[in-house]
């Protein structure tokens, strides 16, 4: 196989394939061919034997190797080809496709292979035009006219080449070059327009380079013609929907196809329709063909509608986002000739948002394709992102007509109460629909309009017979009631009524009502928290009373987790209480009856140490645990009460499971960690833990905290931690202690050693052999690293010599870590690290650490800097880098970088000496590179390092280089920018959102109670 001066073997390479991909033969045999394989695709004179494979060749795994040859010539080889090679692979890549795509039969039997043949050439183009290859476009153009399965192909080659050019070119085409590639693709859409897919969503590729007005025209002139094809294939008067259910596979694909033309075209040319009295019909006609589409039945199809929907609704609504006036006030409502021209078809689409409206997440009891009402347990993905999009267009198309939304909502709920409309589906989608809208309305308008539905649907509920029925209805008052905060925090009466039926619901053994019922409940209370805390008008006690009162029977049917969620609820409820002594009263009065089984197992314990050891008093500390935690979440620092009325037990029975887990360990070796009573006492140390770290991270009072409840909490379990088999250490307590330095900072500072000896050596030898083992402990490690660092730096000062080389060893062994959060955390360790050496360590120390270890760390910042498995960090890297040629340049490193006797030139000054150094280096690792190259390359370095920008794209520049040369895939490099990009796009949309009333979920608003002062107030 690998003798180029014979003829090729082909039938040899169909058996090598064979053997390799049916796993015949021995294993070691298999590794060999693969090996041979392996050497073949990347010998220099392997793309000669491609055709020889694709002609002779009757297995088609030896084609698609053929194939992967020539994509990895084209990828790794082609600049070092000599022309009349390049011209050969070109000339055999145009003929393949030619041939195949000429005859329709023979291209779809072989479209797998077409479409590789597609990609191949059109990273050949990457390579070659319009340079190399000026005439690409007239050639297409020309042979477009040869035959409609040819011009189909090469429209198929257009838009894979439009989506490498314009969406993945990370900025590396001209604007000259765009307008270049879109005046020759008008030519190829008006010699051949009749392939809706295709044509559409190559054209809408090229839409993204640069606005073509220049070319109304012609696009006009082709929607004129496409509509009046399209009105005699399908009139204006058909059901799309019922045509689509019925049609064949190609029939839905032409819907599918004609969905995506219209929703290209109006997205990108609708104003030019709109600003021309005489296209108004086509316009209203298109639309109106797209409001048929948004029926199917098919959620691909109607995701396409929807994009277009929200668009145009979005955009009529910030046009004049003022415009709508409140019909109940008696104001009249205005609207600009854009939304009058749309007023007819916006009216049929806000009914299909209603009828076809998603399921939200907060909804939890649903329909199964059974038809049965069960709990969901799966989120599906997919259907909240549909939701978030439904809901969002369904708010603008309010905002753009309050009366007819209202209008086609009463009627709808009118035909579920009477009847003619009633069924699971269509009471869930409208009410969903309901609750998607809150915020929308004027707040007058809200309070009627909510009023009667939720009138009519708990009249609905005392009317409906059966359990399934009314867990349908309870689920969807109850998500309702949940989206509007806004009207329950204006009617006392009617929230204390909510919050009773919530309570009523919570005794509902229907799988699902009552998770839904303590999920609304929490809601509720984080939004209204301050009126549970008052006393309202008619009442004698605050409400907050009432439910502490008759706690225990309204918890009764609750699971423990519900339980806890219900106390999280609660604790909101007790935070906006001002008076501290109220407060403590509602926290203990909240507490008791978890306190009263805490207090009976711990007693019982005192007497008999073997109580600990029964599962389920286990599982009920571990429960209680759970529960404070979640109160504690919610309440933050006035928690204290709670929390040291219990601490020295927690602590105690911290140290007792530790023990007995030792104790197991011992005596029946480490698969006794495995066993489910050592996995619950472990489950309880993780939980006692978290509730510290929790309460510590919300006080407000860092001295006392160190003071009173440290020294305790070391003792306990910083021993256990040090003395317990690695496989029994709880990673938590790395965290724990990360989140507490984190909190405390200086404060904490006389605690660092003692923490650091118990935990540092220990937890650096379970993770130093590879980068697999612990991934917790390991995480968590250099959290607790990245803490220490960044607060109590000076503590590194009082540690010995060989225990501080060991904390730089093991940031540079995170750097290097496969895991990116670690590698993350290890350089963000590092660049804090070498920061505060220079502005807190005395010269002495600086210049000293800088001897010993600034090359050291130089060149493992470089390492990772060229590993392809960290180029996602690079802006870490030249962040790090920037600053350490930084300090040098300045003349912040005084002591020489360098042996003076093993150098030439003992008086040197460190920047030469770092010039020469790095020079030789990139000259050793890379000999490709040109000393011209490797100048620019190390100059760069000393001459960017102020503007940290331009040293990283320095950076990239010099591994782009690398990396070309290796055939390896540069997009990585762009990856920090992408995901920069893409959080940028995020915050500015949710900017825009934070603008129009009720786009948001009224639980992802900010929530000014949370602030004291205002409760105060109240």
């Amino acid at each position: 196989l690998l003798d180029f001066n014979q003829k090729f073997p082909v039938d040899i390479l169909d058996r090598t394939l064979a053997s390799v991909n049916m796993c015949i033969g021995e294993l070691p045999q298999r590794q060999y061919l693969q090996k041979v394989l392996d050497e073949l695709k990347q010998h220099p004179h392997s793309w000669t034997v491609v055709e020889a494979i694709l002609e002779l060749s009757t297995y088609d795994h030896s084609k698609y190797f053929a194939l992967q040859i020539l994509e990895y010539v084209i990828q790794t080889r082609w600049k070092v080809l000599p022309p009349q090679q390049r011209q050969g692979i070109k000339d055999f890549t145009v003929g393949q496709i030619i041939k195949i795509s000429s005859d329709a039969e023979l291209s779809e039997k072989q479209r797998t292979f077409l479409n590789k043949m597609n990609i191949i050439l059109v990273q050949i183009l990457k390579k070659e035009w319009p340079k190399n290859w000026p005439t690409f476009i007239s050639d297409i153009c020309r042979s477009c006219r040869t035959n409609q399965s040819l011009c189909q192909n090469n429209l198929i080659i257009l838009k894979l080449l439009s989506e490498d050019v314009f969406e993945f070119s990370l900025g590396q085409m001209t604007q000259g070059k765009i307008k270049h590639l879109k005046d020759r693709s008008i030519r190829i859409m008006s010699t051949y327009h009749g392939n809706i897919a295709e044509s559409t969503a190559y054209m809408h590729n090229f839409e993204s380079g640069i606005k073509a007005t220049q070319y109304e025209g012609q696009f006009i002139e082709l929607f004129t013609s496409t509509l009046a094809n399209l009105k005699q294939i399908l009139p204006l008067s058909i059901n799309i929907k019922e045509a689509y259910g019925n049609g064949t596979n190609d029939e839905q694909y032409f819907i599918q196809n004609l969905s995506l033309f219209l929703h290209t075209f109006l997205s990108e040319h609708g104003d030019v329709l709109e600003a021309k009295v005489d296209l108004h019909t086509p316009l209203l006609e298109a639309l109106h063909y797209l409001v048929l589409i948004s029926e199917v039945e098919e959620t691909e199809i109607f995701k396409i509608c929807l994009e277009y929907w929200n668009t145009l609704a979005a955009d009529l609504y910030r046009e004049s986002p003022l415009a709508t006036a409140s019909p109940i006030l008696g104001l009249p409502t205005h609207q600009t000739p854009r939304r009058q021209l749309y007023q007819s078809v916006l009216s049929k689409v806000r009914y299909i948002m209603i009828s076809r409206m998603a399921k939200p997440e907060e909804v939890l009891v649903v329909e199964n394709e059974h038809g049965e009402v069960v709990r969901e347990f799966m989120k599906d993905t997919d259907a909240i992102n549909m939701y978030k999009s439904m809901r969002e267009t369904l708010v603008y198309l309010t905002h753009l007509d309050y009366t007819d939304i209202e209008r086609i909502m009463t009627e709808k709920l009118q035909n579920q109460v009477n009847g003619s409309e009633w069924s699971w589906k269509n009471l869930n989608t409208l009410c969903w629909a309901i609750g998607s809208i809150s915020g929308a309305m004027h707040e007058e308008g809200e309070k009627r309009f909510l009023v009667a539905v939720i009138k009519d649907l708990l009249g609905l509920c005392e009317v409906k017979r059966g359990k399934d029925n009314k867990a349908i209805i309870a689920s969807n008052i109850m998500y309702i009631v949940g989206q509007y905060p806004r009207f329950l925090r204006a009617h006392w009466k009617f929230l204390k009524t909510v919050v009773n039926k919530l309570f009523e619901f919570m005794h509902e053994t229907h799988d699902g009502v009552q998770d839904m019922a303590c999920d609304t409940f929490i809601k509720i209370a984080q939004k209204c928290r301050p009126h549970f805390i008052q006393v309202q008008s008619a009442e004698v006690m605050p409400f907050i009373e009432t439910i502490l009162n008759d706690l225990s029977s309204i918890i009764c049917d609750l699971q423990p987790q519900q339980v806890q969620t219900f106390y999280e609820a609660v604790g909101y409820m007790i935070s906006a209480q001002s008076d501290k002594v109220v407060m403590e009263r509602l926290v203990e009065k909240l507490m008791s009856l978890p306190n009263s089984s805490w207090d009976t197992i711990l007693n019982e314990a005192s007497k008999n140490p073997d109580i600990l050891k029964d599962s389920e008093n286990l599982k009920t500390l571990y429960s209680i645990l759970k529960t404070n935690a979640r109160a504690c979440k919610s309440i933050g620092h006035d928690f204290i009460v709670q929390l040291r009325r219990n601490y020295l037990e927690m602590l105690n029975l911290y140290s007792t499971l530790g023990e007995n887990i030792l104790s197991c360990v011992a005596t029946r070796g480490e698969l006794v960690l495995k066993e489910p009573i050592i996995k619950t006492m472990r489950a309880i140390k993780k939980e006692i833990l978290k509730l510290i770290s929790k309460w510590i991270e919300r006080s407000r009072d860092p001295k006392t905290v160190c003071e009173n409840f440290i020294p305790p909490l070391m003792n306990a379990v910083l021993g256990d931690y040090q003395r317990s088999v690695p496989a029994a250490r709880e990673p938590e307590v790395l965290n724990s202690f990360a989140v507490i330095i984190n909190r405390l900072e200086k404060h904490i500072m006389a605690h660092i050693p003692v923490i650091f000896t118990a935990s540092f050596q220990c937890t650096l030898n379970m993770i130093n052999k590879d980068f697999e083992e612990f991934p917790e402990h390991r995480v968590n490690f250099y959290l607790l690293l990245q803490a220490i660092t960044r607060h109590t730096f000076e503590a590194y000062f009082h540690i010995p010599p060989d225990e501080f080389s060991l904390v730089i060893n093991s940031i540079i062994w995170g750097v290097k870590h496969t895991m990116r959060n670690v590698s993350d955390t290890a350089l963000d360790i590092l660049q804090t690290f070498l920061e505060n050496v220079q502005s807190q360590a005395a010269d002495n120390a600086k210049q000293g650490f800088y001897q010993t270890f600034y090359i050291s760390l130089l060149q493992h910042v470089f390492s990772v800097l060229t590993d392809s498995s960290h180029a996602a960090d690079l802006n870490k890297q030249a962040k790090i880098l920037a600053y350490m040629f930084r300090i040098v340049e300045n003349g912040k490193v005084t002591v020489p970088l360098y042996d003076p006797n093993n150098v030439p030139n003992p008086g040197v000054d460190n920047r030469s000496y770092l010039l020469e150094f790095i020079g030789g280096l990139l000259k050793q690792a890379y000999p490709h590179l040109l000393d011209s190259q490797i100048r620019i390359i190390v100059k760069g370095l000393f001459d960017l390092n102020e503007d940290t920008n331009a040293f990283r794209e320095h950076l990239r520049d010099f591994l782009v280089q690398i990396k070309e040369y290796c055939g390896e895939d540069v997009s990585d490099l762009f990856l920090n920018e992408r995901e920069t990009e893409l959080a940028k796009a995020e915050e500015e949309k949710r900017k825009r959102q934070m603008a129009v009333p009720g786009i948001l979920n009224p639980h992802e608003l900010p929530d000014k109670q949370d602030n004291r002062e205002y409760y105060a107030l109240q």
